[in-house]
């Protein structure tokens, strides 16, 4: 399956991500980022709620699909712990900390998602879907995580929108 390029500043960050893994490539969508980590040669584990887009990395070796709702659910990954976490475009605070306390010792998260403000540039316009400013900070040091690189602000590329993104390690 063709898929679109991974984002930039997953790009940019993923070669902190300790190899071979493992990923998570939480909320993974279309998997753009777990087709990327796969093809960096790490293992990846792409969740989603629905994964129907996913269906070609299905008895992939190096890939683990897991669909499940993580809204209405229970969170699916208890005993599991990963080298790096992505996460893009999605925002569900009560997971927040669940997020963090699955990275592994030195393991490193990328979070990019829309932040206040955007509402003006279309959606998502809902604050429960927007960061408010320096929340991912604030997140960040709540969880004890060690910021390596963040950015909140308004982008034009790929489209105009107001994001915040954060790359953190846990210590």
């Amino acid at each position: 399956m063709q898929s679109t390029p991974p984002s930039p500043w997953v790009a940019r960050h993923a070669n902190l991500i300790p190899p071979p893994g493992p990923v998570l490539d939480l909320a993974a969508g279309s998997g753009r980022h777990t087709r990327y980590f796969k093809g960096l040669g790490y293992r990846v584990v792409a969740l989603d709620r629905d994964v129907t887009r996913l269906a070609d990395l299905a008895g992939d070796a190096q890939t683990t699909i897991i669909e499940a709702d993580l809204e209405g659910g229970s969170w699916p990954l208890e005993v599991q712990s990963f080298a790096g976490v992505v996460v893009t475009n999605y925002l569900h605070r009560p997971i927040l900390p669940r997020i963090a306390a699955s990275l592994q010792p030195g393991g490193i998260l990328i979070y990019e998602t829309f932040g206040a403000g955007n509402e003006r540039f279309g959606k998502p316009s809902n604050p429960d879907f927007l960061l408010r400013p320096g929340e991912l900070l604030a997140f960040a040091e709540a969880e004890e995580l060690v910021v390596r690189a963040y950015h909140c602000g308004e982008i034009t590329e790929p489209w105009p929108a107001v994001v915040q993104r954060i790359v953190a390690a846990r210590p």
